[in-house]
């Protein structure tokens, strides 16, 4: 693959076709349930009655794909369930799309109806977030617990092979899945995300330390119950914690980010999360796990996103260091204009750039199997 850091805008790339506003003729009023043991994998037809509560109370349908059918998802897993959302094609190629910190697949909402036809896209809540079961008591969100979350995910839909499309901290569960199942994955896109960025060497012990006496603490206190809002209230708040978000983003998260209880809506992801993953790796190891990854890779940097949080001097350097191993593996680099959430807020300038990627590196390939979706 041709290295290009930073030099393919978007005008180089044809603007995708409108999503189709009409009904698909996939997954329509679908249901399928398929037993396994004890365990049951279910794809409904319906998204989920909190959208259309959502859309009344803000007034509008909230996503550009509000008429694009797609199915609900639930896989069992151990404490609960993972669920998320399906589009596309039955037997489609499959496309895992995993999100970033203490958003929802919602995520991907706005970005997916403008991707490949060809694809059969499964967005996930990781768990602990969105629609997702929380973890039990006493166990802690790390990156490799949401790999084996991942994996679970892959083996209940029977999926040997597949594609990645991940933002910011999905990214990073993304690249690690994919340096540890390297022959699962075969393209890898990472959205304003430098997936294995590490930790200073002597910082190591002491983050560590503080991330786990914060959540032991927070075990300890009596107290846990969650605030409640009205709709505008959390409006403001994720809007207030999260300034890259539009207005119409914001209502596309909350359609998966609320609950509904007495007296409002409390936000659905599960406290914990809010503390820092206390799993940390040094610069050594990033690089040796990014030399694992064999999947072809796309990273989309937002010239207002990550590079303006990665101040650290020691995390420039290393973003040096890795540019120029993303260039020994012939990484495709690319800079768009934008923040953060710009697949969400403006997935129009992100789209091209990830189908081009897709029908080169994926959809010219066969050999990717069978599966349940």
């Amino acid at each position: 693959m041709a290295l290009s850091l930073g030099k393919i805008s978007t005008e180089q790339q044809a603007l995708p076709e409108k999503p189709n506003r009409g009904k698909s003729k996939h997954n329509s009023n679908k249901e399928v349930t398929l037993d396994r043991g004890r365990d049951v994998f279910r794809a409904s037809g319906s998204c989920g009655e909190m959208r259309a509560l959502l859309q009344t109370l803000h007034g509008a349908t909230s996503t550009a794909m509000a008429e694009e059918v797609c199915s609900d998802l639930s896989v069992p897993v151990p404490w609960g369930h993972i669920r998320g959302r399906v589009w596309g094609p039955d037997h489609g190629r499959p496309v895992l799309c995993l999100h970033g910190w203490a958003d929802n697949c919602g995520a991907f909402n706005t970005l997916i109806p403008l991707l490949p036809k060809e694809c059969r896209y499964v967005a996930l809540d990781l768990s602990g977030h969105g629609l997702s079961s929380h973890r039990p008591p006493g166990d802690f969100y790390s990156y490799p617990a949401y790999v084996a979350d991942i994996r679970r995910v892959a083996d209940a839909l029977q999926l040997r092979k597949f594609s990645i499309i991940s933002h910011s901290m999905g990214a990073e569960i993304a690249a690690l899945f994919s340096a540890l199942y390297p022959e699962m994955v075969d393209a890898l896109v990472l959205l304003d995300s430098y997936a294995f960025l590490p930790t200073d060497s002597k910082e190591l012990s002491k983050v560590m330390r503080k991330g786990m006496d914060e959540i032991l603490q927070f075990e300890n206190k009596t107290e846990d119950k969650k605030r409640v809002y009205t709709y505008e209230k959390a409006v403001e708040r994720l809007s207030a914690a999260n300034p890259t978000l539009t207005e119409q983003s914001v209502h596309i998260l909350l359609e998966r980010g609320l609950v509904q209880v007495e007296g409002g809506f409390a936000f659905s992801r599960d406290l914990r999360v809010n503390f820092k993953n206390i799993w940390r790796i040094s610069s050594e190891q990033s690089l040796e796990m990014q030399s694992r990854v064999q999947a072809s890779v796309l990273l989309v940097l937002a010239e207002k996103g990550i590079n303006r949080i990665c101040f650290h001097p020691t995390q420039r350097k290393f973003i040096s260091t890795l540019l120029h191993g993303l260039q020994d593996q012939n990484y495709t680099v690319v800079t768009v204009p934008g923040d953060h959430h710009v697949h969400l807020n403006e997935p129009e300038v992100v789209a091209p750039i990830v189908s081009d990627f897709l029908r080169n590196k994926v959809l010219s390939q066969s050999n990717y199997g069978r599966h349940k979706l």
